[in-house]
């Protein structure tokens, strides 16, 4: 293995690349703002006749996402499509009709279940658990659910996670998401089912969009995956066979700070499987 190094900009690792699949929280908007050069670079990708499939671990569907990112200043022109695991979690939920779920989150994730047939009910009566988040992320932690969830794991009832991340940025400062409530459910004996990154379903859907827009099937080794994180973003482009650029700006971002460039030891102590390459923020 040789030492990792960072490119400075997206065209440096493109030329071979048809299709793009890039994270959104912590590449192209941080919560509040959203990164302009990002956005260019990804438009400037589909101006030369890339593809960009944006896939997130947002546990709503994709024209709820698509509304939060024009209010945060990202152009419909910077992708192609989105793909979301609020998106599979309701493929799910359509599929087990009439189920009763005790859903966990905040209120802004609502259309996880609306216009479904899934009745909500308290936790005794549920036949499985819906979690797209806290209740109140800015102030609650995982902890706070360890009673519930004990008592879920005495009924045996399944957590269905909308969004498998740990931790996104929000600003300045990283909040806990509905990964980590169900992390700590697997951890006390429950079983816990995950839509989103690093599962294969959201890169399968992902696949089908890009080869729908190319009218043909494309190669993996065309296919390009940009994001921020080890847990979600590598991990997930390995376990799908495609390369993965490393963003350094997100939720690792005090692990990299100064760093030139990795040597070989270190790429496998942060990473296991290296990305294709680091960059600290995505620019054209």
């Amino acid at each position: 293995m040789t030492s990792l190094h960072f490119v400075e900009r997206l065209r440096d690792v493109v030329g071979d690349v048809d299709v793009v699949l890039s994270d959104v929280w912590g590449v192209v908007h941080n919560g509040l703002e959203s990164f302009p050069e990002a956005c260019e670079a990804l438009h400037t990708f589909r101006q030369q006749g890339g593809t960009v499939i944006l896939i997130t671990n947002a546990p709503r569907p994709a024209d709820s996402v698509q509304r939060q990112l024009r209010k945060l200043g990202v152009a419909d022109e910077t992708y192609d499509a989105i793909v979301s695991s609020g998106d599979l979690t309701r493929h799910f939920v359509a599929e087990h009709p009439g189920k009763k779920i005790h859903w966990v989150g905040p209120e802004r994730d609502s259309s996880i279940h609306r216009g479904l047939d899934a009745p909500l009910t308290p936790l005794e009566q549920a036949d499985y658990i819906i979690c797209t988040g806290l209740f109140d992320d800015e102030t609650e932690t995982p902890e706070d659910y360890r009673s519930m969830l004990l008592k879920a794991r005495e009924r045996k009832l399944s957590l269905i996670c909308a969004n498998p991340d740990i931790v996104v940025e929000r600003g300045d400062r990283l909040i806990y998401c509905a990964g980590a409530i169900a992390e700590l459910y697997r951890e006390l004996g429950g079983e816990a089912i995950f839509y989103g990154k690093p599962h294969q379903p959201i890169y399968e859907r992902a696949m089908q969009l890009a080869a729908e827009r190319a009218g043909h099937p494309v190669e993996l080794n065309r296919v390009l995956a940009i994001g921020d994180s080890v847990r979600t973003d590598i991990a997930g482009a390995k376990g799908f066979g495609i390369d993965c650029l490393f963003v350094t700006r997100g939720i690792h971002s005090e692990e990299f700070e100064g760093v030139d460039q990795l040597d070989p030891a270190s790429v496998t102590e942060l990473f296991g499987h290296p990305p294709k390459a680091l960059i600290r923020e995505l620019r054209w």
